[in-house]
């Protein structure tokens, strides 16, 4: 520290002494830095710089932290508490603005800076630029609607994370989901800024998507898509179309926690929620399970209340009722007395009853005499027996009628008899299938025939020759030899 002594500006002793370094004096690095800062604050004490923003912070004391840079360079710049509050319009990354104040230094890292007083728009930086017109191009195409978002599962069992395996994104993501709810929990490593992030992401994305269920690796029930806090810059493989498309399609729904609260990229648009923070997005997947032990054991003691109440209102319900209705002795009292009146006089009943139906039988007994069953009898014998004299001639007369038809019948019957008249010489004449042969010229000469007698059958043949054949030299035959009855035709 200087104290009250006499300081000696070493921008402005450039005499010849000390520009040769003979009798130089040597200054502290303070004396310099702060030389440097009241240098360039009396130069440039009011300027007006032009830059897109970029890591704008928002401390807890309520300065504002942010750089200011364009396509070759960067400054770093501060806005105090005092300050923020006139600002009309609120610092955000990417945008392009206009802003007033000094330039300083800030002597502790040796590094300068631009205090900044006022703050106008001048015009959506590059970069917003280009996130601003692929937002309007996927919103048009319905990506960003409402409809399209999709309920988180309540009590999920398998989570998959896409995020750096070696950040502390993935650590907080761990530990939170641990305390909160043990699952399984999937990670797919990628990078999370670069080139080659947006590919990684989408890839790990559409390869969760891919996964079959009851496959070799878990089907993870909903996506986490998670990084740190970043510049726009560090942010910006978030904003990639073929992503943004790629979280839109995918069957399984996704929670986007890229950045920190004030943070936000495309993909935020078109998952199906978004986290302010990763630490956020695991508290907001998952449940507590202590207090879901909680509630559940408070649903069992409200049950249990509610069961007494309703027995107890039942039980009460039910007393009030028996008190209105009448003793049991009271309703039967009625019964039983008629009950007795009526075993009383039941025996008394029966006795008249049985001697009613003994005078009834007594007096019908009086007219119920043996002598009337046998005259009836005999009635009945006579009149049957007059009956069977005048059937008896009736009946062999009909039976002489009948058996004289049986034998007029037999009479015609024999004489019908076709093979009657063998037995008294005569024989009949059949071919050999067994038709009968009734006419002479029905037969040729050398046809074969059967006679039958009345003791049997002989075959023969019509003039003794057989038929001459017409294929075959004609050739005498000699006749058959002659039967008993080859003169009968």
């Amino acid at each position: 520290m200087m104290g009250r002594e006499r300081y000696r500006d070493p921008m402005t002793d450039l005499s010849p002494v000390n520009a040769q370094g003979a009798n130089a004096q040597a200054y502290s690095v303070s004396e310099l830095a702060f030389a440097l800062k009241r240098t360039i604050e009396d130069a440039y004490g009011f300027v007006r710089l032009r830059g897109e923003l970029s890591k704008v912070t928002f401390h807890g004391n309520g300065h504002v932290y942010l750089d200011l840079k364009d396509d070759r360079a960067c400054i770093s710049g501060v806005i105090w508490k005092t300050s923020v509050r006139g600002l009309g319009i609120r610092p955000q990354t990417g945008l392009e603005v206009i802003v007033t104040g000094k330039v300083t230094t800030y002597p502790g890292r040796s590094q300068y800076q631009i205090i900044i007083e006022t703050m106008e728009p001048a015009g959506v930086g590059a970069l917003l630029a280009q996130l601003e017109r692929l937002k309007a191009k996927l919103a048009a195409e319905g990506l960003f609607d409402a409809s399209r978002k999709r309920p988180l599962p309540s009590l999920p069992a398998v989570i998959g994370v896409v995020t750096s395996p070696t950040g502390a994104v993935i650590r907080d993501i761990l530990h939170r989901i641990a305390d909160r709810w043990p699952c399984r929990v999937v990670v797919w490593p990628v990078v999370v800024q670069g080139e080659q992030a947006a590919a990684q992401v989408r890839a790990a994305v559409e390869g969760f998507a891919a996964l079959k269920p009851g496959g070799l690796a878990p089907r993870p029930d909903l996506i986490i898509v998670a990084r740190g806090g970043g510049s726009v810059e560090d942010l910006w493989p978030f904003n990639d179309e073929a992503l943004a498309r790629a979280v839109s399609a995918c069957p399984i729904p996704v929670v986007s926690a890229v950045g920190h609260e004030t943070d936000t990229t495309l993909i935020d648009f078109v998952s199906d929620r978004r986290a302010p923070t990763p630490t956020a997005a695991a508290e907001l997947v998952t449940p507590v399970f202590a207090d879901l032990a909680a509630t559940l054991a408070d649903y069992e003691r409200r049950m249990i209340r509610s069961g007494s109440r309703m027995m107890d209102l039942g039980r009460a319900r039910l007393a009030a009722a028996a008190g209105r209705l009448p003793r049991l002795q009271d309703l039967l009292a009625l019964a039983n007395q008629r009950l007795d009146l009526a075993s009383g006089r039941l025996g008394a009943a029966l006795t008249a009853n049985v001697a009613a139906h003994r005078h009834d039988l007594a007096a019908k007994a009086a007219s119920l005499r043996p002598r009337l069953l046998i005259g009836a009898i005999e009635v009945k014998s006579q009149t049957l027996e007059a009956l069977s004299r005048r059937l008896d001639p009736l009946v062999r007369r009909c039976l002489s009628q009948a058996a004289d038809r049986l034998e007029g019948l037999e009479k015609l019957r024999l004489s019908l008899d076709p093979d009657r008249p063998l037995s008294r010489g005569f024989a009949r004449v059949e071919r050999e299938d067994g038709r009968l042969v009734r006419s002479a010229v029905a037969v040729k000469s050398g046809d074969a025939v059967k006679l039958v007698f009345h003791d049997g059958d002989r075959a023969a043949v019509i003039d003794g020759a057989p038929p001459t054949p017409t294929s075959t030299p004609s050739r005498k035959v000699p006749p058959p030899p002659p039967t008993e009855q080859g003169r009968l035709f």
